[in-house]
């Protein structure tokens, strides 16, 4: 049975004093091919009921979330999102590179969270000590409330997971009319059956994470 995602911990940071609250959730990191984006969902305390039919996007099919995407937007009061490339994966590592999809996402928002909801365990927004992302960007430095399974229990980020799964979604649709051999209308760049046949006969496109352990190609 599906979780109706809830305000319930939403509120209780309203009621602390966050203004803006942000929801943030990622998709594609565990693709091997085309880019890990990062959506972001922004409230305030005058927030209303959940729209109908909002879940962890994962829950959803398809034609559901394309559905809720227009009364998400205009649910939220602010909403962005930002991606990293294959080659971006490859160069920093996926860690750097959400941290990466995240900045460009929040740059773009127009009211900034001061707080914000992450999903899982680990807070890759925290602003690392490693050189190799400080060339890229300088970070964010924001208070983050880390929930695991927050895109099923947390209405803003649920909000974000559907933003971002349908946006990189339409991307790798796209992709897919250039190289129609790897599957990616279907699969979305993760390792399907069909997509890894596919590395195996033709070899990686420049979409491919080729730092990741993909099939050996026809010139190996």
């Amino acid at each position: 049975m599906a979780i109706n995602p809830t305000l319930d911990l939403e509120k209780e940071l309203f009621a602390s004093g966050v203004k803006f609250l942000g929801g943030v959730d990622e998709v594609g990191r565990g693709a091997i091919a085309g880019p890990v984006t990062v959506g972001v969902a922004v409230i305030d305390a005058s927030v209303t009921d959940v729209p109908h039919g909002l879940r962890d996007s994962k829950l959803m099919s398809k034609s559901a979330r394309v559905r809720i995407v227009e009364p998400t937007k205009e649910w939220v009061v602010d909403h962005a999102l930002g991606s990293a490339t294959a080659e971006e994966i490859d160069e920093i590592g996926i860690v750097n590179a959400l941290r990466l999809a995240w900045t460009r996402a929040f740059e773009q928002l127009t009211h900034k969270p001061d707080h914000v909801i992450l999903d899982g365990k680990h807070n890759w927004i925290a602003v690392p000590k490693s050189d190799l992302f400080d060339q890229h960007h300088d970070g964010i430095d924001i208070p983050v409330t880390m929930k695991i399974k927050a895109d099923a229990h947390c209405a803003v980020v649920a909000a974000a997971s559907v933003l971002a799964k349908v946006q990189r979604d339409d991307f790798m649709a796209q992709l897919a009319v250039d190289f129609p051999d790897f599957g990616w209308e279907s699969n979305v760049g993760y390792g399907a059956a069909v997509h890894m046949a596919a590395i195996e006969k033709l070899g990686p496109t420049q979409f491919h994470r080729t730092s990741w352990n993909l099939p050996a190609g026809p010139e190996a």
